[in-house]
């Protein structure tokens, strides 16, 4: 045990009307909503590399957080590890995610770093075992160290390609000897700065063959769990490759992936897109691609991925609700990707921004659940759809051409009228719930 956490306690349910600070209120891992656990519905992870390696450094400014593993040497980040699995259990968190350079010394070579990592993945599964956390997924850093600039599988070099093949293939076996249930892409560094140096398609063709190898790879070493990409629009590049749900999807489809590999999708970089949370789960569903999310949300204000922790009901309600009609997580889940305030210094922070979290998700996913069971919502879609519904409209969906259409709309005097939306009636249903 360490003494990071010796003044906070361990966090339970109260329910709504507790005044303790450090209890759910809406979170009881145990409460059954449509058949199972909230803890199973929701799979709440820890993202290692907000909680327990960022420094609260931002653009403007350097290291506000002094913790005690901050540091270099293989000593350090097993306290780290210590104090984190101390926090899982503090939060009832089931699971954690990681990067490499989260959790490993930096070694003087990729051997040394490689060394590294599978000594702290050792000590990892022994935490594991004694507390009986999982791994939800893991993933590897490739956009931090300079090597990769110019970005990693897509990078003018092909000796950083190799090295981030390298680099990948041992986090895919760390994640495979942990029993991780997914392993994530993201492309942090995978676009350009201009377009005056780059060639496009050359980019494309290596970012498609880096992922046939990762998937090659899954298949040969017998790992089951989802291989997913992080969409992101851009910061810190100009452009990333892997825009939104939609620009991944074309992606997989272009070099056969579209069978292998799913999506990991964050609230902050959907909005940072152009796009809503729902709006990317509910397109990911439908494609067949939907994998787990990262939850956290954006400042509207400032116009850039501040990874806040999520405090907005009705709007993580709707997200919920996309995922639970499209069947719920299956091997994802929900990684609280989202760090402290800078000024938020104390340990007593950290914990309770997860608390505050994870009573903000149960309580939407809650709504969600009310609102998929009323079955209202769902009805009012339906019914506005329901002309699509006749043989004579899905005849003309599969059959039809412009000729045909015409003589229709001639022969039957066809002169549409137009209907409501119902927005806000819509609208008023919600907020019934949320």
């Amino acid at each position: 045990m360490t003494d990071f956490f010796a003044d906070v306690p361990t966090c339970r349910f109260e329910g709504p009307e507790t005044e303790n600070e450090f209890a759910f209120r809406h979170y009881n891992p145990d409460e059954v909503v449509m058949g199972k656990r909230l803890e199973d519905h929701l799979r709440f992870a820890v993202a290692y590399w907000h909680s327990f390696a960022w420094q609260g450094q931002d653009p403007f400014g350097g290291q506000t957080f002094d913790r005690p593993w901050f540091g270099e040497g293989m000593r350090l980040a097993k306290l780290k590890a210590d104090v984190a699995f101390e926090m899982l259990e503090r939060v009832g968190a089931p699971f954690f995610c990681f990067h490499d350079a989260d959790v490993r010394p930096e070694g003087e070579s990729f051997a040394e770093s490689r060394r590294n990592l599978e000594e702290i993945v050792d000590y990892f599964g022994v935490k594991m075992e004694e507390t009986g956390v999982g791994l939800l997924w893991g993933t590897a850093n490739l956009f931090t160290h300079r090597r990769f600039m110019a970005g990693a599988a897509t990078n003018p070099d092909p000796d950083v390609f190799a090295y981030a093949g390298a680099t990948v293939k041992s986090c895919m076996d760390a994640t495979h000897k942990l029993g991780g249930q997914n392993y994530v892409l993201w492309g942090g560094r995978e676009g350009y700065e201009t377009l005056i140096n780059t060639d496009l398609g050359r980019e494309a063709e290596q970012a498609g063959r880096f992922l046939q190898m990762v998937v090659e790879y899954k298949h040969k070493i017998g790992f089951d769990g989802q291989i997913m990409i992080e969409p992101k629009p851009q910061e810190p590049s100009k452009h990333q490759y892997d825009y939104d749900v939609a620009t991944v999807y074309g992606f997989l489809k272009r070099f056969g992936l579209e069978d292998e590999v799913t999506v990991n999708i964050e609230q902050g970089h959907a909005i940072l897109a152009g796009h809503s949370f729902e709006h990317e789960i509910a397109l990911a569903a439908s494609l067949g691609i939907f994998g787990s999310i990262d939850m956290n949300r954006n400042d509207y204000q400032s116009g850039w991925d501040t990874d806040q922790f999520p405090n907005n009901v009705p709007e993580v309600a709707l997200a919920y609700y996309e995922i639970l009609k499209a069947g719920g997580f299956t091997k994802g889940g929900t990684n609280f990707d989202a760090k402290l305030r800078r000024q938020s210094l104390d340990p007593a922070d950290l914990v309770l921004a997860h608390v505050g979290a994870m009573d903000v998700c149960a309580r939407a996913l809650k709504a969600a659940a009310a609102m998929l069971e009323n079955g209202e919502l769902e009805r009012l879609r339906a019914e506005r759809y329901a002309g699509w519904d006749t043989e004579d409209a899905q005849a003309l969906l599969k059959n039809a051409t412009l000729e045909h259409c015409e003589e229709c709309v001639i022969a039957q005097d066809i002169r549409p009228e137009p209907r409501s939306g119902r927005q806000e009636r819509i609208e008023n249903l919600i907020n019934r719930f949320v």
